[in-house]
């Protein structure tokens, strides 16, 4: 069957590559009796591809369960999947088989693998390995002949480090991977999906199709659609039934995207550009930001000194202060600074009045800084007093006098 029919039989829309190359593994794969792992956010679709992969295998005329083990409790798994005898717990009046043994010769879909508890994982990599089963309540064995297809959005590499996945299990499952794309990666396909949303929705409430703008598709493209496909069907079906204007713009379109940053939600940039150069320039705005805080941060010790020593304004001292705020000692220390005007001293601490403090006399500190800085400079320089002068940022003329005021001269 060629890749466009599936798409017609299933109602899938698009043609991105990695959509293309995720429907072409699961026709191919379909016809083996190799276990599958479908990844990808919540959202994206991952649903079509065991119904792709059950109705193109031999198995399509077995039976086709989907279980959603993330709605199952944990308690009550192990019967759900496997089967219960009568009396094996507390209301269970009756035998009853589990989606295993219902699905022999068939395919089981597991939705949200990865929410299964450590015992049910035991259980159902036992039945991977061997095709074995034991009801809960009983000690006979059985046998099952049934495929298992697998799905989850969670980073499998980070479950099993915490110790929340098997594996074993996970390697067991992973035998064809297949992976669904973004929304946000698929392009062009987020406006022919809004648009085929727009069509349904336009028969299913007998109103006019809402008609997409070229303006408005960009901003579809730019948007990063946190909850992809689920979430462009939602707000489709909103704006064709709250709006009574049919043209869909840019203006119209951001009244209905989320753009709140703090709950990690995208936002709109402007018109330049795809999501990655979006994304950079989110990047760059927080780097600013830093920096221009750490620059405000700068001026404010700064002013506190000034204020409280009697220091001038002068562009000498700026920038001695410049070279004491970005010395070793405070660039790889992991202490903030911390001023008490009432004291004159800075501290050099955690802020907790419990931890030991190192308190330096804020006058003693400057000048003897001053004195150092000044050295450090000329003994690099090998006494060149206009290179010194330039590396300490002030003139040379100034230098003079702070030589000559320290001693330096000798």
């Amino acid at each position: 069957m060629e890749i466009q029919s599936v798409k017609a039989r299933y109602g899938i829309i698009g043609n991105a590559p990695a959509l293309n190359r995720a429907l072409d593994i699961a026709m191919q794969v379909a016809a083996t009796n190799m276990s599958v792992l479908i990844t990808g956010e919540s959202g994206v679709g991952k649903e079509s591809i065991p119904k792709i992969i059950h109705h193109l295998s031999s198995r399509k005329h077995g039976p086709y369960i989907a279980v959603n083990c993330g709605a199952i409790p944990e308690g009550t798994i192990d019967s759900e999947l496997f089967g219960h005898e009568k009396g094996s717990f507390t209301g269970a009046h009756e035998s009853r088989k589990g989606y295993f043994e219902e699905a022999n010769d068939g395919t089981i879909f597991l939705d949200e693998v990865a929410e299964l508890p450590l015992g049910t994982q035991v259980r159902l990599l036992r039945v991977l390995e061997t095709g074995e089963f034991i009801r809960v309540g009983s000690s006979k064995v059985q046998k099952t002949n049934v495929r298992v297809v697998a799905a989850t959005n969670v980073n499998f590499a980070q479950a099993i480090q915490n110790g929340k996945f098997r594996d074993d299990l996970y390697y067991r499952l992973n035998q064809v991977p297949i992976f669904m794309p973004s929304l946000r990666e698929r392009g062009a396909d987020i406006a022919l999906l809004f648009k085929k949303f727009a069509t349904d929705f336009a028969e299913r409430y007998r109103i006019p199709v809402l008609q997409l703008t070229d303006s408005g598709a960009n901003a579809l493209r730019e948007y990063r659609w946190p909850g992809n496909i689920r979430q462009l069907k939602n707000i489709t079906e909103q704006i064709s039934i709250l709006e009574t204007e049919r043209i869909v713009s840019p203006e119209l379109l951001i009244r209905y995207l989320p753009q709140d940053m703090a709950t990690n939600k995208p936002v709109f940039m402007g018109g330049k550009g795809g999501n990655d150069y979006s994304e950079r320039e989110i990047l760059y705005k927080v780097l600013f930001d830093m920096r221009n805080d750490l620059t405000d941060l700068k001026k404010l010790v700064l002013g506190v000194i000034q204020n409280e020593s009697g220091f001038d304004n002068s562009d000498e001292n700026e920038a001695l202060f410049q070279k004491v705020f970005e010395s070793e000692e405070h660039k790889n220390s992991d202490l903030p600074v911390r001023m008490t005007p009432q004291s004159n001293i800075i501290h050099l601490g955690s802020g907790n009045s419990s931890e030991e403090e190192e308190e330096v006399e804020e006058s003693l500190s400057l000048s003897q800084t001053e004195k150092d800085l000044i050295k450090k400079a000329l003994q690099k320089h090998r006494n060149r007093r206009k290179y010194a002068a330039q590396e300490l940022g002030i003139s040379e003329r100034t230098l003079y006098r702070k030589i000559k005021e320290y001693d330096l001269g000798k």
